[in-house]
């Protein structure tokens, strides 16, 4: 049996359409809040990732920059250290004939910055060689003379026939030298049976007691 719809039904309907059309038009207003609000957004992370971009650039450029000035800066620090070295050396080896005859050794020739290669790549340098018919003194030179260097000196002296094969009959004694000594480095140098050679005034003496027996290898 079929239904008449009366104006009640038609209003009640009307109503609720008229509630849908509403509620459509506030979620389209919301909506297009929540695309404003996300453009915006948007647009202000395109800011901030251009601006973010501008700044990398730019601290790219400042760490190029400074690493061309700490390159050169260890450049010039390189070449002041070479020469500060050859001005120690020289210091040192003109007092070497004189200083190592009156402790019975006669020296023949001094040879500053002596270098010496083996075929598997190893290399050896000696600041300075004193040199006669039966004996080598390896002098090894520092501003500042430490622990370490002198360690270092007595790993030299024990491959120094290995490198310099012409040396291998003759008795190989060490010495170091430095402007300034470590306390620790003058005893256990001298301990060691090394000479050591310091500066006095103007002019670079030994520190081994008279009766010093210089180790030899």
């Amino acid at each position: 049996m079929s239904h008449t719809a009366t104006f009640d039904d038609v209003w009640k309907l009307f109503q609720e359409t008229a509630a849908q059309m509403r509620e459509t038009d506030r979620l389209v207003k919301e909506n297009t809040a929540q695309m404003r609000e996300t453009d915006r957004k948007f647009q202000e992370t395109e800011r901030l990732v251009k601006e973010n971009a501008a700044q990398m650039r730019e601290t790219y450029q400042r760490l190029r920059e400074t690493d061309r000035l700490v390159k050169d800066v260890s450049r010039q620090v390189g070449n002041l250290t070479g020469k500060w070295g050859q001005f120690v050396e020289n210091l040192v080896a003109p007092g070497c004939q004189t200083l190592f005859a009156e402790r019975g050794i006669p020296v023949h020739q001094v040879y500053q910055r002596v270098k010496a290669n083996l075929d598997d790549g190893r290399t050896m340098e000696i600041d300075i060689l004193v040199v006669n018919t039966g004996a080598v003194v390896l002098v090894e030179v520092k501003s500042t003379l430490t622990v370490a260097d002198v360690r270092d000196h007595l790993d030299r002296l024990g491959q120094f026939k290995a490198f310099f094969p012409r040396y291998r009959d003759c008795r190989v004694m060490g010495a170091v030298a430095g402007i300034t000594t470590e306390e620790d480095a003058g005893r256990f140098a001298k301990k060691q049976g090394l000479f050591v050679m310091v500066q006095s005034g103007e002019n670079v003496v030994l520190a081994n007691e008279p009766g010093f027996q210089p180790k030899t290898w």
